[in-house]
C-alpha cells in the first residue's frame, strides 16, 4: 500500500462549488508571497494544507506535504494571470 494511499495525498485536491484550486506550493516563502499578491488584489483565498500538514507546520515550522491555495471561481481567471506574472 503505498504511503500517499495511506494519506489521501494520491488524488488531486478537490474543488467545491464556490472554490477552485489556485495552486499548491511546498515551501512558507512561496506561500506567503502567493497570500501577498492576493490580499493585494483584494482576492479572496482559502489555504488548506494536504495530508497531516497542519499538525507537522507547527511541529516542524513546515510541511512537505504542500498547501492548496483555493480561489472563489470568479476570481480564478484573475488570480491565475497574477501568479503566472509573479511566479514564472
Amino acid at each position: 500500500m503505498p504511503f500517499d494511499y495511506l494519506f489521501g495525498l494520491d488524488s488531486a485536491p478537490r474543488s467545491d462549488e464556490e472554490n477552485e484550486l489556485l495552486i499548491t506550493v511546498f515551501d512558507n516563502v512561496q506561500l506567503c508571497m502567493i497570500r501577498g499578491i492576493l490580499e493585494a488584489e483584494k482576492i479572496p483565498y482559502l489555504v488548506r494544507e494536504r495530508g497531516s500538514g497542519s499538525a507537522v507546520k507547527i511541529i516542524s515550522g513546515f510541511s512537505l506535504y504542500g498547501s492548496d491555495v483555493f480561489v472563489e471561481k470568479n476570481c480564478i481567471e484573475r488570480a491565475r494571470d497574477l501568479i503566472d506574472a509573479y511566479v514564472s
